[in-house]
């Protein structure tokens, strides 16, 4: 009687190799340490150059103007007016035929502006003021008012208000030079009040600038302080005289 041999005494091999799963800590390898997890709180912005970038892109333009702006309801009320009075004269046409009314529109926001300008935006923009007196004897003076230097005015809306005063000067004089190319005399008196109140804000409020320039010097004279440095008795009276002299001679 013959044995037989058992059944699985041979070697068994796998049909196809079993793929290797990977072991360790992942990543160990690499020299970059991993990212900490960022955690989102309502009211709360997550940091990273990406947010940076969309929030300094948010910033730009006339929100980001506004928004560094100290007053900025003055500051968009005074570019309001001046260039609603802009928009009325040359879009009146195309919405009405009537001379009269294109004409009281025009006049009323520029009242506005000058009034605005001259009596809001320029005292809370950049600290400034002036108008005009009468004394007794019939003669008139300009009046000058100025913010303490030791409160300076916000750059922005210091730079925006200069813009403004120079800028909407110079964009009615480009109309009045296209009225009269386009022999248009029925609109020249509105465009010589425009730049009659536009031109005396400006000249207003340069000189009452270079006055407020003018007191400064003269209060650094009187105190001999020049640069942070106190110079007292007649080396103080002397320097501050010279500096005094200096800037009077360039500020007119």
């Amino acid at each position: 009687m013959t044995s037989s041999a058992p059944l699985l005494s041979g070697t068994i091999e796998p049909d196809e190799d079993v793929p290797s799963l990977p072991r360790g800590n992942i990543g160990t390898g690499s020299s970059r340490p991993p990212a900490e997890p960022v955690v989102l709180v309502p009211g709360t912005t997550a940091s990273g150059s990406s947010v940076t970038a969309l929030g300094n892109a948010e910033e730009g333009g006339i929100r980001g103007i506004l928004k560094q702006s100290s007053h900025p309801m003055s500051l968009a009320f005074l570019y309001l007016f001046r260039s609603a009075a802009i928009a009325v004269y040359v879009l009146c046409g195309l919405f009405t035929d009537n001379y009269v009314l294109s004409i009281v529109l025009v006049v009323v926001l520029l009242s506005l502006d000058f009034w605005n300008t001259r009596n809001v935006a320029g005292r809370t923009l950049v600290g400034l003021r002036y108008w005009n007196e009468v004394d007794e004897e019939g003669e008139s003076s300009w009046v000058f008012e100025s913010r303490d230097p030791s409160r300076p005015a916000n750059p922005i809306d210091a730079k925006m208000f200069w813009i403004a005063l120079y800028a909407y000067p110079l964009g009615w004089l480009a109309l009045l030079i296209v009225s009269i190319l386009k022999f248009n005399i029925s609109f020249l008196p509105i465009v010589l009040l425009a730049l009659v109140f536009n031109l005396s804000n400006l000249l207003g409020f340069t000189y009452a600038d270079r006055d407020a320039q003018k007191r400064w010097a003269s209060g650094i004279a009187a105190s001999g302080n020049l640069m942070g440095f106190g110079l007292g008795g007649i080396g103080g009276q002397l320097v501050g005289g010279m500096v005094k002299n200096s800037l009077g001679r360039m500020l007119g």
